[in-house]
């Protein structure tokens, strides 16, 4: 190959900081001083890269990753030999994610991670524990170190046990738990005990991120302060004694086993997320009761659930970014817009009874900045021209449901289609390159995706 251009080696950064991970390792080949480019640890900041058998990897991978000093792995089971291959060759690891293990695992196998000492996240998902996952001894050696904790399908000995081992992790800021069950009935799912739960919060001061889930409905509605500790040093009128959260993210609860009250707390939040797993038919919306005392909201995401007409009114004004995966009409997004004056980020589904959103969405919410729409059994038609008329809008995403691409292309119609193409081509003419179109295929059922492989601060 030639030589490169002679551009300052912060120049090339720059450019190739705009190619994806495969596009990255293909440019790598083309020559030594592009394999120098592309390992610069610049490109790789908060980059996890997924082991699996450890054996197979040379010297030559190892002293790769070192290079680009990538902190974060995730990883599959290890047996005992690749633990030390782990610590021997990235000692320096900030987060391991343990994804798809498969296996029954006991508590001393969590007891490898101690021996990285810059470790402060962890993720677990799907497995099976016959011990308890947090053992004393390694809680007490992470007790001051870990900021980051993700557990999703998982299932437990005890959860009770489990969220009791957390509560000593005091400087944790992202929590998620997302139960699956415990015991080994795979049906038996109960709710962490209101106290126990209570002195997790009470115990994680710092604790600015909660994503609490539970699959399955126990026998009896939760208390009413099941999210609302009271202080425990305040004498008189109870207060609330919990961490100041940011952001909620509540998973697969049935609505009503929460109280209409249940975030009269949680006046701090910026970013509340609601995954509806089901509702049942003659149960009150309380989505409204809890969203009315959310005034400093900016984020807002619902999943499913009630129709938008039980609770638009009740939308905060200061929420700049919008996703909504629920059947929505024009008369639903005539109801929203004079709620949310400054929406700049809009996630919405097109379906048969949303009508002509694209013709609507420029005089509903001109501030828009990024939109992503996800059509189901129809694809995009002429009126995504209309989106040119969004002046500040940079960035468009347009998602299809992957069984209806796979059909249409398996009978000679890919995705984007030509059609669509040529609708994309005509919508960049018209607002001049200022739009970036993105075209993406969604998996079938979102209601059940779950990702605990997070981006790092």
């Amino acid at each position: 190959m030639e030589d490169l251009p002679q551009l300052p080696p912060e120049v090339w950064v720059y450019i190739l900081s705009f190619l994806s991970t495969e596009e990255k390792h293909t440019v790598r080949f083309g020559c030594r001083q592009l394999k120098v480019l592309i390992d610069q640890p610049s490109l790789w900041r908060n980059h996890t890269v997924m082991l699996c058998d450890l054996r197979r990897y040379t010297y030559g991978f190892w002293d790769m990753l070192r290079d680009r000093k990538l902190t974060r792995v995730a990883v599959r089971h290890l047996r005992r030999k690749e633990w030390r291959r782990l610590v021997k060759f990235l000692p320096t690891l900030s987060a391991v994610v343990f994804v798809d293990g498969g296996r029954k695992y006991k508590g001393k196998y969590m007891e490898n991670l101690a021996h990285f000492p810059g470790l402060k996240d962890i993720g677990v998902r799907n497995g099976t524990w016959e011990e308890p996952m947090l053992g004393s001894s390694l809680t007490s050696k992470l007790q001051e170190r870990l900021t980051h904790l993700s557990v999703c399908n998982v299932k437990l000995p005890c959860c009770a046990h489990f969220i009791q081992a957390v509560s000593h992790l005091v400087n944790l800021q992202y929590l998620l738990f997302h139960q699956q069950g415990e015991g080994y009935g795979l049906d038996t799912v109960r709710p962490v005990p209101c106290e126990v739960f209570h002195n997790l919060l009470l115990s994680l001061k710092k604790l600015k991120h909660l994503s609490w889930g539970m699959r399955g409905e126990p026998p009896a509605p939760l208390p009413d302060n099941y999210l609302s500790p009271s202080d425990p040093e305040h004498t008189g009128v109870p207060r609330y004694g919990g961490p100041t959260l940011t952001s909620l993210e509540l998973v697969d609860y049935p609505e009503c086993i929460l109280p209409e009250n249940a975030l009269q707390s949680f006046s701090s939040l910026r970013s509340l997320t609601v995954r509806y797993r089901y509702i049942r038919e003659g149960i009150e919306c309380r989505l409204a009761s809890w969203l009315k005392p959310l005034q400093q909201l900016e984020t807002l995401c619902i999943v499913g659930g009630n129709s938008l007409a039980a609770y638009t009114t009740t939308i905060p004004s200061s929420v700049s970014r919008l996703t909504l995966r629920v059947a929505i009409t024009l008369k639903d997004m005539d109801s929203i817009a004079p709620k949310v004056p400054a929406l700049e980020h809009l996630d919405i589904e097109q379906n048969r009874s949303s009508g002509s959103l694209c013709r609507r969405i420029p005089m509903l919410f001109p501030q828009l900045k990024t939109l992503r729409i996800r059509f189901f059994r129809r694809e995009p038609e002429k009126d995504l021209l209309s989106l040119h008329r969004l002046r500040h809008l940079v960035r468009l995403e347009l998602l299809v449901e992957r069984s209806f691409i796979l059909r249409d292309y398996l009978n000679g119609h890919p995705w984007p289609s030509p059609c669509v193409q040529e609708h994309i081509n005509q919508l960049r003419e018209l607002s001049e390159n200022r739009i970036t179109v993105i075209t993406t295929m969604r998996r079938r059922n979102p209601l059940r995706e779950c990702d605990c492989v997070w981006e790092g601060d």
